[in-house]
């Protein structure tokens, strides 16, 4: 296995270097993105509606931040479960999503969307939210205000932590 210091923007180029089980401290814009915001996201795609962001290369954190205290950018922010945006991924993977971010297994409609698309599937550590915060030097919201945590929020990570959980080769942690 190997670390890769990564910024956000180089992600997708890289993507065809990382393996399953190669880990990964990224560093530049993440957007936030859960159940709610990914139905609204669809709502805008199937009618034509342009985002209030480019998907294009972008990275996608499935992860809704709480409140920041006084002196850190978010409060807590550990992923959530990713399987509960299987439906939603090979399109927007297939539309440039460069990598999505979360935890725990994927389908085979999207294992087959990463390899397809060259992209990555990176996990981060559950249940350690408080730490995870730490590594996010800045938090705006930039599409849903109205989803409250679930809005689409444009995060800085500095050093955040992951593991290549399913590679565009095929190779995938959870089926070793």
């Amino acid at each position: 296995m190997k670390e890769y210091r990564i910024d956000s923007s180089e992600l997708k180029a890289l993507c065809p270097s990382l393996r399953a089980g190669d880990r990964v401290i990224l560093s530049g814009t993440v957007y936030t993105s859960r159940d709610a915001a990914h139905k609204r996201i669809f709502e805008y795609l199937n009618t034509g509606r342009q985002l209030p962001y480019r998907l294009k290369g972008a990275v996608i954190y499935y992860a809704g931040p709480t409140p920041a205290p006084q002196g850190l950018a978010v409060g807590s922010c550990g992923p959530t479960t990713s399987k509960r945006m299987d439906p939603y991924t090979p399109r927007l993977l297939d539309l440039g999503v460069a990598a999505t971010i979360g935890k725990g297994e994927r389908s085979a409609e999207v294992q087959d969307a990463i390899i397809r698309n060259k992209s990555v599937y990176l996990c981060a550590i559950g249940g350690a939210g408080a730490l995870a915060a730490q590594s996010i030097a800045e938090c705006e919201v930039t599409a849903f205000d109205d989803l409250g945590c679930e809005s689409v929020k444009r995060l800085v990570f500095r050093d955040f932590p992951l593991i290549a959980a399913i590679d565009c080769s095929g190779g995938n942690i959870f089926r070793r």
